[in-house]
């Protein structure tokens, strides 16, 4: 068979060309025809080319992009915009029956018995499983502890936040700069290093392996973040005005999802993100950073947000619909975000950063002079910036562009500031608030055992939430007053709080200036009554003697040389 002439060749065009070199697959061609592998772009060729009927080949294209989101249009703001804000139809308040309530009631509304037992049950089984692999002579004697018990641990523990000593030890000291007698009198100090020894929330023998899909990094306190996340949000419905933030507890040990935030005092820690009351503080819901890997799947939630969309989303998810305003700062903010809670009759106002997708890049570009606002507006999300010492952008669904003069702190004149701006300042403290409040309290000691650092901050948060709930019911005084009530009655437990003059607890043999010997009073016909002296049993002397120490509980005989002082130094006996 003879060549093809050229003007016989198959000729493309600039489509059919970019079409072929495109495709994944060989097309297929007539026998008949020549492949060739350039455009023939003279006019000869073009004019036979198509003199000829186009042929039908199967060719499979490039499959379509995704289709883009539409890039938001913003506009100048009209001097007659209102933001469209939707009714606050929530039912704000305690959400459980609060007559006759003490400080302690409201604590133990979230420090439940269901709780206290739970703590109670995995404590004695891991310090069976403890014991049972490690030969320790130190616990050797442990027994196992009770639920009375355990609430006098937590007692002794949140008042280690008022009292500060350097060491754990020296609550027990008999030295007259540490000596504390509530300590020794609730418990002994070995018991005490016994149970936060053992202090467990949940059964290691359950804990799936790390390489297990299932893994959870917060099996060991999971128990306790359920328990606390659902008593928060059943007590209490917040008002209109509430924010989100992050939080840090302090921890410097090794930890997989350990966090460095450099704007916070402590900077090395374990992240909490928190939704809050503004005015209160009230923490309403909790999560614990887990990790980049953790993923967050809130119910409902868009796909169009980001992680921290996300975050936000699952946080305030049960207060949809209900007409809150939401405050957060650049960390969360997002114009999809914002759009999202709109459609939810959500509205929310927060500072944002200007590399933020959707932003009009000219706008914030603009420089403005100290004092002086620009605004624009798209589907009833405002965009403002604000030049004062720096240069501050702010997304709000929930203000206009009004302005309100202020005075100028320290000085005698005044400057005009939007009202977004003014609303974000109030309303955004509300984690700060609640951290603020428990910072000089905190009773965290340094561990390596991080997810007992953890509980007990959680435990404290639940104090404090305790203590705004006590304040809405019509309570008064300050939260260290509330604390020391509280603390009283985990120590005394159910039993009534007695006098000094009556309770053996309230006595302690080592306070200085408060015991003396005195000669045993004689019994009967004996001249000189006699006991048996209380150090030399325990060093395995038999030895009686004539003196006594009227001022402790029982009236232990002692040697007036040695043994009386020895005695009231000591915890031993």
């Amino acid at each position: 068979m003879s060549r093809p002439t050229r003007s016989a060749q198959k000729v493309f065009t600039v489509a059919e060309a970019y079409n072929i070199i495109a495709s994944d697959t060989e097309t297929d061609y007539d026998s008949e025809e020549e492949y060739v592998p350039f455009l023939l772009l003279s006019s000869s060729s073009s004019s036979s080319s198509s003199d000829e009927e186009p042929r039908q080949r199967r060719r499979r294209t490039l499959p379509e992009p995704a289709p883009q989101p539409s890039e938001p249009v913003w506009t100048p703001v009209p001097e007659s915009y209102e933001a469209q804000i939707p009714g606050f139809v929530a039912n704000s308040g305690i959400q459980f029956n609060t007559d006759d309530l003490t400080e302690i009631d409201y604590f133990k509304y979230f420090f439940s018995d269901e709780l206290v037992n739970l703590i109670v049950e995995q404590t004695n089984l891991y310090a069976q499983q403890f014991l049972a692999q490690n030969n320790m002579s130190s616990f050797s004697n442990w027994t196992p502890v009770t639920s009375n018990e355990m609430l006098k641990f937590w007692g002794l523990v949140l008042h280690m936040g008022i009292v500060k000593k350097p060491e754990t030890r020296q609550y027990w000291s008999a030295d007259m700069l540490y000596h504390t007698p509530l300590y020794s009198n609730t418990m002994l100090r070995k018991r005490f290093e016994a149970i936060l020894k053992f202090l467990h929330y949940n059964d290691n023998a359950q804990c799936p392996p790390p390489n297990d899909p299932s893994f959870d990094r917060l099996y060991k306190l999971r128990p306790i973040l359920d328990h606390f996340a659902a008593k928060f949000s059943e007590a209490y419905i917040p008002e209109k005005n509430i924010c989100v933030d992050e939080s840090l507890v302090h921890f410097k040990g090794r930890l997989k999802f350990r966090q460095y935030l450099p704007n916070k005092r402590a900077r090395y820690g374990i992240k909490l993100y928190k939704l809050c009351e503004s005015i209160s503080g009230y923490t309403l819901k909790f999560r614990v950073y887990e990790g980049k890997d953790s993923v967050i799947e809130p119910p409902e939630c868009p796909p169009s947000l980001s992680v921290s969309g996300k975050i936000v989303w699952d946080m305030v998810y049960p207060l949809l619909d209900k007409g809150y305003h939401l405050y957060m700062d650049n960390f969360y903010s997002s114009l999809p975000l914002f759009q999202c809670l709109a459609a939810r009759a959500t509205v929310a106002c927060g500072t944002i950063r200007k590399n933020q997708r959707g932003l009009p890049k000219t706008h914030i570009a603009q420089p403005l002079p100290r004092g002086e606002s620009r605004a624009l507006c798209s589907n009833n999300i405002l965009l403002l910036k604000y030049k004062d010492k720096r240069d501050v952008l702010i997304l709000t669904s929930i203000h206009g562009s009004g302005s309100t003069t202020v005075p100028v702190r320290g000085t005698s004149s005044t400057i005009s500031k939007p009202d977004c701006i003014l609303d974000y300042n109030k309303n955004m403290g509300g984690v700060d608030l609640s951290d603020q409040v428990l910072k000089p309290y905190s009773a965290m000691r340094k561990t390596k055992v991080w997810y007992k650092k953890l509980v007990v901050h959680i435990v404290q948060m639940a104090l404090y939430n305790a203590y705004v709930l006590s304040c809405n019911a019509g309570g008064t005084g300050t939260f260290l007053e509330f604390q020391e009530t509280v603390i009283k009655a985990l120590i005394s437990g159910d039993r009534e709080e007695e006098s000094p003059s009556t309770s053996s607890a309230a006595y302690n043999r080592i306070v200085p200036g408060q015991h003396f010997p005195n000669v045993i009073p004689p019994t009967g016909k004996k001249g000189r009554s006699q006991k048996r002296c209380r150090v030399c049993y325990q060093k395995g002397i038999r030895k009686k003697t004539t003196y006594h120490c009227e001022t402790c509980p029982d009236n232990p005989g002692l040697c007036i040389k040695d043994c009386f002082k020895e005695f009231h130094k000591s915890l031993n006996y």
